[in-house]
């Protein structure tokens, strides 16, 4: 991201010379303005010294300047949007007459160059003796020359003969328009050619030594404080030390004399050395030579990590857990809203345009708007003071026409081009408020500047007229709107929309607006900080004005900068769950250096070819590969296409540049993302791609150089991980980047209790740690290469140091940091040849990729509702809106991690055997391929022909679309799930393919007829033709249609409302009920059984009949008959009114006893509460009946959902440690001699519902069931877990037919909320005791063939584990 500098904020806005920031400037006017006076030249005033680029502490003497011999200087100005001045400097010979030339392009004929020159010796402007003719006098502080009008030009040329002249500085002004123009804020400053006056001068003296210069220089430096200098200053500076020299030189004063002097020999006196060597000389050696011996001291080829334990580094910060969230107040409507909203609430009412203006602490709204024909302007104030409208009219920009008298409002005054109206008081709900409404006549209108006078005291918009746009598309087109704002802090939003107008005339504008919305943001809680960073982005980026010509001195901004970032650090300390957000805003402004050049990188890029019309060709594959991994490549490619261009489009000049550093056409095939193409410009593109690939360059050697981590280190000088910051430097531009991303990580950590414990330098703290970040990120990128054909192990050790990376840039990194203690245990057991390794680590790639693709969704969830929002009230490019949170997951580690994923992803599938595909549901089947990108919403379609789908994503819980003979998705459902279930019973082909590549050619096949056959571990596919398509079997061609239609036999209430295990029959309860309860006594006593009792059907149907509960029956009536209407909308309203059932007495009493009487607790002996839980948990259970997935899946199958009856199976839960399904055949490839089983730690939801990641599978044979084989390790990042508790399942009539899948359809819901537990593998016995594992499979194995051999049929078995013992919890046959 983007950052800015308060003196680098004017340089950005300005495209030619940069200006010294102390150059003087006009101070901005005070809300009560007078008529504009001319600057006046002040003393020169130093400006601080910049740090060298190896040196946290020593501040060195400039350098010499590198231009000093130049023949021509040229620098080029914007003066306005059409305007622009280009100064020539012609070199003269040594001692003769230098030559500027200016000329001002379509400028008026009254243009005047206000100017005066410098002289080392000096601190005024000198007022040279030779002037063009026409020049004045000002004030005997400047000069004053006119331009020589020329067609739609101005001319002027100054001589200066004075050698000792070394800049002039000027600024411009337009006498007839009494505006003057500056460079950003600053006079323009022009260095004259060196080659004048740094020789022998005048006397024929010798030339200075370069080395005196220097020390010169230094004790200039020291005699002005030891202030930092820019770049412009030090050359400045130098050529005055030069000066002072050459002066005693002229004077007579021997060369040895003055070395004696400035070196400290014995005939030096204190009277004639300022300082002597041991303050200039000896200094500057005497750090360097301690510079020297760290570097030494840290010439080691690695850092020495510190042992520490991971979890340290655990962050949990959420809205709400370490601070109360603030509430924001109901925002009180200010007496300008409240006028806005009578406006917009009139008939037929359109606004054409607003704007809201600050005048000091108050406000002016100004409404174009159109009302039955007629336009109204509308302006209004909360401005107590009796104003004046003093106003005009205007067909072009920067006219002022008088009013016809027919449209002044009464009383008004008309002028010679103007009109002044006052203000009418007036009172909206008790509020004042001043008025003025003018109708007009004329649509030809195209706006109307005016101005505000109280008494004799005029009121401007800080330098300029107030100006309303009839015409401007009205950015609030989006509010009011429906879903617009939705998801967003809306009214937050809104507020920054208002100011915007006012934040585009300058960032110190924009700044102090900033820090005046940041308490307003924190009130509005985490969505409000998002809307904050949004608008700061889309500053950063460019798609926001920068600067309106308001000129605006550096210190200005910086003083508004350390204010916004001031209040950014107080949030920081005191809410820590806003942390990663605020780092985010942070990166964007800068500390008033370059913030995040790293991501600048990828932001500029995009800003280049928007503004030079070049957005596709080599310049999009560059892009592309930017973003993907940013490398000292980049700089040499910079290069190159500069130089391409200034050789007027030469394409051998842009190979040559190339080869000369080591770059071919081959290397540039080479990239992740190749560059195929040449560049290829317009002449008319030639200015502005130098000017902007220029300014690019900069940001390309500042990351590639360190230099911005640098400036970020060298501001924390003191901090005590000092010595460690200067081995980062050391090595921040070696080729092999580990030893820099241990050191950067060390730093990180080093830093980290600093940033938590809110110390006082935390600020500067805070931008070292994102340099750091910024740096790591980049240095990763450039290490592709080398790990291109690197070990495993190191591959692993790289994504280690990413995701260590990541989890210190994340506000809740719990799931991170035990993905890096998978990562970490998975080189533990390549060290100890442990076989199972790539398995496991395959397991903690697909947990990591989760996390990633849970940040991104967290991340866009969070961001773009508003990125959309805020965009469209300011009318941000569509594109840039788009591509907003995509753009900043791509700046990010993340995307740094998920590049190195994708490459290791396909050598642990090799090296585990793995293969590319994992089969579900083995079918072969043959159909149209059709892309999707969630299986999800297309679940309820029908398909007129037999469809493959390739679907991005797959969570489990789906149901399979008519039609739909295959299933094809990167996703990782369990094969367990229900949509695998599904499939196989449908007899439809579903499998997970890990080959991006893979998958990408067959989504590039959409519409076309593919066969596709498979085997236990692997598909085959070939495109058929359509009539090959017709020749397959029926069988096939109908695989996926509806299955036949099946009935329901309708139950009935039989007199009771609870049944104890012994009452389990078919009329009472579904299969789930009575197959636990035969179970009961008939399976190994070392598996065990839970005490179970039933509501058995009917129970429902006869709550709902009783009086109680009449009116919740009439309303599930009138649901029924829009359902039977197709209005599914009414399915989520059923299970709602069903939540408002009350229990009858009778159903109350009876299930207390049969709960009681089977050892079961009540829940109301707790409390009334605790009954009420459960009383809530039986209704959830029931209204699932109305869930779409369980509806839309009987329609399919054409049951008659009324007959559906529901009864519920009540059991005490088992706090599991793991919870297992069992397929006592194998399910993919069909193998009866074989039990496949999945296990996941905690509670079976996690598993049987739509939680992300993969349960443990493992498969055994059922004559060898001591030897299980794992399969895949788990990569679920969550876990359920419960305190003792009862659970109400589900036992539907519905749930097992033949030839029907109906289980999983309906609703199992605990009486208590489950607590979810972040998972950590690596302290799992399961995971790491070889042993341990061996004998749970072996054991869950076991149960499965005992429950199949009693039934004598394959079983589909649910259970759990508790400390070490087997449950099953229920059986049925497996589908």
């Amino acid at each position: 991201m983007g950052g800015f500098s308060a003196a680098s904020a004017a340089e950005r806005c300005a495209v030619g010379i940069h200006t010294s920031p102390s150059s003087p400037v006009s101070h901005p006017r005070s809300r009560r303005q007078q008529q504009p006076a001319p600057p006046v030249r002040r003393r020169r005033l130093a400006a601080p010294l910049a740090v060298s680029r190896r040196s946290l502490l020593v501040p060195h003497a400039v350098a010499a300047s590198t231009d000093r011999a130049s023949p021509e200087a040229v620098g080029r100005f914007n003066l306005e949007s059409n305007s622009e001045l280009q100064v020539t400097v012609n070199a003269a010979p040594q001692g003769a007459i230098a030559e500027i030339n200016f000329e001002a392009t379509n400028t008026s004929g009254s243009l005047v160059l206000h100017w005066g020159a410098l002289r080392p010796d000096r601190g005024e402007w000198l007022l040279p003796s030779r002037r063009p003719d026409g020049t004045t006098t000002f004030k005997n502080q400047a000069l004053r020359t006119p331009f020589v009008k020329s067609g739609d030009n101005s001319t002027l040329r100054v001589e200066i003969d004075d050698p000792a002249v070394q800049a002039i500085e000027f600024l411009l002004f337009d006498e007839a328009r009494n505006k003057w123009f500056k460079n950003n804020g600053q006079n323009f400053l022009i260095q004259l050619p060196t080659s004048r006056n740094q020789g022998q001068g005048a006397s024929g003296a010798t030339a200075v030594p370069e080395d005196l210069v220097q020390i010169q220089s230094y004790l200039r430096w020291e005699r002005n404080g030891k202030q930092s200098y820019t770049s412009d200053q030090e050359k400045v500076e130098y050529e005055a030390a030069r000066a002072e020299l050459t002066e005693e030189l002229n004077r007579g004063v021997p060369l040895e004399k003055l070395r004696a002097r400035l070196t400290e020999t014995p005939e030096s006196s204190e009277r004639d050395a300022p300082a002597s060597k041991t303050t200039a000389t000896k200094e500057l050696e005497k750090r360097a030579s301690k510079q020297e011996k760290k570097k030494k001291k840290y010439s080691v080829e690695r850092i020495q990590r510190k042992n520490r334990d991971i979890t340290q580094l655990l962050n949990k910060h959420k809205p709400g857990v370490t601070k109360e969230q603030v509430q924001a107040a109901p925002k009180q409507p200010t007496v300008l809203d409240l006028f806005t909203k009578s406006l917009q609430e009139g008939d037929d009412c359109d606004v054409l345009s607003r704007k809201l203006f600050k005048i000091g602490d108050k406000e002016i709204l100004a409404i174009a708007t159109k009302a039955l024909g007629k336009t109204r302007v509308h302006l209004a104030t909360n401005d107590a003071e009796p104003l004046i409208l003093h106003w005009a009219l205007a067909k072009k920009a920067g006219e002022w026409e008088a009013p016809p008298s027919s449209i002044a409002p009464s009383g008004s005054t008309l002028l010679d081009k103007a009109c002044e109206t006052s203000f009418v008081e007036s009172e909206l709900d008790g509020l004042q408020y001043q008025v003025v409404e003018i109708e007009l006549d004329d649509d030809g209108y195209k706006g109307m500047p005016f101005v505000l006078r109280h008494g004799e005291t005029w009121i401007k918009n800080n330098d300029s007229d107030f100006y309303l746009d009839f015409k401007t598309k009205v950015t609030k087109k989006a509010k009011d709107t429906g879903d617009a704002g939705k998801g967003t802090a809306k009214a937050f939003l809104e507020r920054i929309a208002d100011l915007e107008e006012d934040a585009q005339r300058s960032f110190m504008h924009r700044f102090n607006i900033a820090a005046d919305l940041v308490d307003q943001a924190r009130d509005a809680g985490l969505l409000g900080i998002v809307g904050l960073f949004v608008w700061i982005r889309f500053m950063s980026t460019r798609q926001l004005i920068w600067n309106k010509n308001y000129n605006v001195k550096p210190r200005e901004i910086s003083k508004a900068q350390d204010r916004f970032t001031d209040d950014l650090e107080n949030m920081y300390k005191s809410y820590p769950q806003y942390r990663e957000i605020l780092r985010m805003i942070l990166s964007a402004v800068g500390r008033g250096g370059e913030g995040d050049v790293g991501q600048r990188i990828r932001d500029e890029i995009l800003v280049i070819q928007r503004n030079n019309d070049c957005k596709g060709g080599m310049m999009e594959e560059w892009h592309q590969k930017l973003h993907n991994n940013t490398s000292p490549d980049d700089v040499v490619i910079c290069q190159a296409i500069i130089d391409y261009i200034k050789s007027d489009f030469d394409i051998s000049v842009y190979w040559d540049t190339l080869n000369k550093n080591g770059i071919n056409k081959e290397r540039l095939l080479s990239y992740d993302r190749a560059i195929h193409s040449e560049p290829k410009f317009r002449s008319d593109q030639k200015e502005g791609l130098l000017r902007d690939l220029g300014n690019y360059m900069r940001s390309l050697k500042a990351v590639h150089s360190g230099a911005d981590l640098e400036s970020a280190i060298a501001t924390c000088m003191g901090y005590k991980s000092e010595e460690l910051l200067q081995f980062v430097l050391d090595h921040v531009e070696d080729k092999s980047a580990e030893p820099l991303l241990e050191g950067l990580l060390e730093a990180r950590v080093e830093l980290r209790p600093l940033l938590i414990e809110s110390s006082e330098r935390l600020k500067d703290l805070i931008f070292l740690d994102i340099a750091l970040d910024s740096t790591f990120r980049t240095a990763v990128e450039r290490s592709y290469e080398e790990l291109n054909d690197a070990a495993p192990e190191k591959i692993m050790y790289f994504i280690g140091l990413v995701l260590e990376n990541l989890a210190l840039s994340t506000d809740d990194n719990e799931d991170i940091l035990y993905c890096l203690k998978g990562w970490n245990q998975a080189m533990e057991m390549v060290k100890q040849k442990d076989d199972q390794w790539a398995l496991y680590a395959k397991a903690c790639l697909d947990r990591t990729r989760l996390a990633l693709a849970s940040k991104g969704e967290q991340y866009y969830n969070m961001m773009q509702p508003s990125a959309e929002y805020l965009g469209s009230l300011l009318n941000v490019d569509e594109w840039a809106v788009d591509i907003f949170t995509e753009e900043i997951i791509r700046g990010g580690s993340a995307a740094t991690l998920s590049a190195l994923l994708n490459r290791f992803d396909p050598v642990l599938r090799n090296v585990a055997h793995l293969g590319s595909w994992q089969v579900i549901s083995p079918v072969e089947v043959t159909g149209y391929v059709v892309v999707v990108d969630k299986l999800l919403s297309v679940q309820n379609k029908s398909y007129d022909k037999p469809t493959i789908l390739m679907a991005k994503s797959v969570k489990g819980e789906e149901e399979i679309p008519d039609g739909v003979v295959g299933v094809i998705t990167p996703d990782m459902p369990d094969v367990l799930s229900h949509v695998s279930v599904r499939a196989r019973n449908c007899k439809v082909l579903f499998a997970t393919c890990f080959d991006p590549n893979t998958l990408s050619e067959l989504q590039g096949h959409e519409g076309k007829v593919f066969s596709f056959k498979t085997t236990s571990a692997d598909v085959t596919y070939r495109e058929i033709t359509e009539s090959e398509l017709m020749q397959s079997s029926s069988a096939n061609a109908q695989a996926g249609e509806a299955i036949a239609s099946l009935s329901l036999v309708k139950k009935k209430f039989l007199g009771k409302y609870a049944i104890s295990a012994e009452d389990f029959t078919e009329e009472m309860v579904g299969a789930k009920s009575r197959n636990i309860a035969y179970l009961k006594g008939k399976v190994p006593s070392w598996v065990g059984i839970p005490t179970s009792v039933a509501i058995p059907f009917g129970t429902f149907e006869k709550v709902l009949s009783d009086d109680t509960n009449k009116e919740v029956a009439q309303n599930i009536q009138m649901l029924k008959g829009r359902l039977a209407q197709d209005d599914f909308s009414a399915l989520g309203e059923m299970r709602k009114t069903v939540l408002d059932l009350t229990a009858p007495t009778q159903l109350v009493t009876e299930l207390k006893e049969k709960m009681l009487s089977s050892g079961m607790p009540w829940p109301g002996d707790e409390s009334d509460q605790r009954w009420e839980q459960a009383w809530m948990a039986i209704k959830k259970v029931w209204a699932s009946k109305w869930n779409e997935r369980a509806y839309f899946s009987t329609r399919k199958v054409k049951l008659d959902h009324d007959y559906l009856s529901m009864s519920v199976l009540v059991q005490e839960i088992v706090n599991a440690d793991y919870a297992f399904v069992i397929h006592t055949t194998n399910p993919s490839s069909g193998d009866s001699s074989e039990i496949y089983a999945e296990v996941v730690k905690g509670l079976g939801e996690t598993l049987v519902g739509a939680y992300p990641g993969r349960a443990m599978s493992f498969v055994c044979k059922k004559d060898d069931l001591d030897s299980p084989k794992v399969l895949g390790y788990p990569s679920k990042p969550i876990g359920l877990f419960i305190k003792r508790s009862i659970i109400f399942r589900s036992d539907s009539n519905g749930e097992d037919l033949e030839g029907y899948a109906g289980a999983g359809l309906y609703d199992s819901v605990p009486m208590d909320e489950e607590d979810q537990v972040v998972l950590d593998y690596t302290t799992d016995a399961l995971i790491t005791d070889s042993g341990f594992r061996s004998s749970i499979l072996s054991s869950i194995a076991r149960a499965g063939h005992a429950i199949e051999e009693l039934y004598g049929s394959p079983q589909d078995v649910e259970g759990v584990v508790k400390d070490g013992k087997i449950y099953v919890v229920q059986t049925r046959p497996q589908m």
